[in-house]
């Protein structure tokens, strides 16, 4: 009689295991264990190898939550592809800050959000309102996504006036490719935490290129031409005699008849008009990597407040490396950040606070959203020193200058305050003036707080 406990007599190998627990396993595994697995066996290689499966399964696992997997290039592209393609672009989720002086376009903004679509990845500007209320506008920036031929595309929205995809993001790609005046781009990436994004003055291509490309075509050139899309692709750039195929063939279905032809001229003078003047200058972009506050840095992240000209400001707070705090301000277009204020030995006193310290505070008045309506959605009020869990000292100071601070400008020098509330909140003034700034969360919980999408 077989002894149960025996592992001799309870072998069970992985073979053994029904094909979607198998492939659940594996799409837990990184790509390299993944590449060990398949050279263990024939069967082995063959489920790695199966694109539909194995890979829509990695896929699934780590982005079904935030996509639709299988709306991405119109379910035409190799989930391999896909892959590759996200693993790259997921860490563009968030938010993201200019670097440098604006270029020549003048339309460069300060603070963008990369949020995941159905079927498409897009950055929108996050602008404050100018209605003295706590509202954010978000407007389009930059569309990134995948052709149903394997291209990987980005088109720069200028104006911000496209309105976001509905359905397929391949039909919407025929639709801007020809009736919207949107501008191609490519986007490099140098790192995980900057990229740079330039006009692609070269994305359309004559018919040359196409015929070409035709008449050369063969099963193995394909193949290789979708491994250089993988590599050269999701590096920003894009091979032009397959935008050019993409497009005729997007043309030719949109106007039949010989429409597309006229369609696609058209479309060669403005590409024509645009080699004459540049539309977008390469400008670059670095990730706002601690955009919340944390237990041990309650005050860093993203803020906005109200100041005295009742106009919401943005600010980017951050711990340096010798514990102290720096407070910048972000502006719409503005060619540098302005430091708000720095102090290098913060001190932070509990409550109860002295007489004096209340006085400092009672004395003061907050700004606050003049539209009733805000009031709503905003927190309430700071009015009370019972409001208020720790005070820090602020001494601005230039005699220790940070290599961070560079290129800011307007300091404001002179002792002052910061005021954390209980409800995770601060405000901050100094003690030359009478009023007190009130931040408020940007983002909470990955969430974009008070947006008002411009197109709606």
């Amino acid at each position: 009689m077989a002894n149960p406990k025996d592992p001799k007599e309870c072998s069970f190998s992985f073979s053994d295991f029904p094909e979607d627990v198998q492939l659940c396993i594996l799409s837990f595994l990184s790509l390299p264990d993944i590449a060990n697995f398949a050279c263990t066996s024939k069967r082995s290689v063959s489920l790695c190898c199966n694109d539909t499966k194995l890979w829509f399964t990695l896929c699934q696992r780590r982005w079904g939550s935030k996509t639709q997997i299988n709306k991405w290039g119109g379910g035409q592209i190799t989930y391999k592809l896909l892959y590759k393609t996200l693993t790259q672009w997921e860490n563009l989720i968030g938010f993201w800050r200019h670097c440098g002086r604006a270029g020549l376009s003048g339309q460069c903004p300060r603070l963008i959000i990369f949020e995941w679509g159905p079927s498409f990845v897009s950055g929108s500007r996050i602008c404050p309102s100018k209605n003295g209320t706590y509202y954010v506008t978000k407007s389009p920036f930059l569309w990134m996504g995948i052709s149903p031929d394997g291209q990987i595309v980005y088109f720069l929205d200028l104006e911000g006036q496209t309105e976001i995809p509905s359905g397929d993001f391949g039909s919407w790609l025929e639709f801007v490719c020809l009736d919207q005046n949107l501008v191609p781009a490519n986007v490099n990436f140098m790192g995980k935490d900057h990229f740079v994004v330039e006009e692609n003055l070269n994305f359309w291509h004559s018919s040359k290129s196409k015929d070409v490309l035709r008449s050369s075509s063969s099963s193995k050139n394909l193949i290789e031409d979708s491994d250089e899309v993988i590599e050269s692709g999701i590096a920003g750039s894009l091979p032009v005699r397959f935008v050019s195929e993409m497009y005729m063939h997007f043309a030719n279905r949109t106007s039949p008849g010989g429409g597309g032809d006229r369609a696609w001229r058209r479309q060669r003078k403005k590409e024509k008009e645009r080699q004459g003047r540049r539309k977008w200058e390469p400008e670059h972009f670095l990730k706002v990597v601690d955009c919340s506050p944390t237990p041990d840095k309650p005050l860093q992240g993203l803020w906005k407040g109200i100041s005295g000209d009742m106009n919401l400001n943005f600010y980017l707070v951050k711990y340096d490396e010798i514990g102290g705090i720096i407070c910048q301000r972000i502006g719409d277009f503005s060619s540098s950040y302005t430091l708000v204020f720095w102090t290098s030995e913060p001190m932070s006193m509990e409550s109860p606070f002295s007489l004096e310290e209340e006085r400092i505070y009672d004395d003061r008045i907050h700004f606050q959203p003049v539209a009733a309506e805000d009031q709503i959605h905003s927190q309430p009020a700071m009015t009370g020193i019972e409001m208020v869990s720790h005070i820090q000292h602020i001494n601005s100071s230039c005699n220790l200058m940070l290599p961070s601070l560079i290129g800011s400008t307007g300091l404001q020098h002179g002792e002052g305050r910061i005021w954390q509330y209980m409800n995770g909140t601060f405000g901050f003034g100094f003690l030359r003036d009478h009023f007190i700034i009130d931040l408020k969360h940007i983002i909470q919980e990955g969430r974009l707080l008070d947006s008002v999408n411009l197109l709606q």
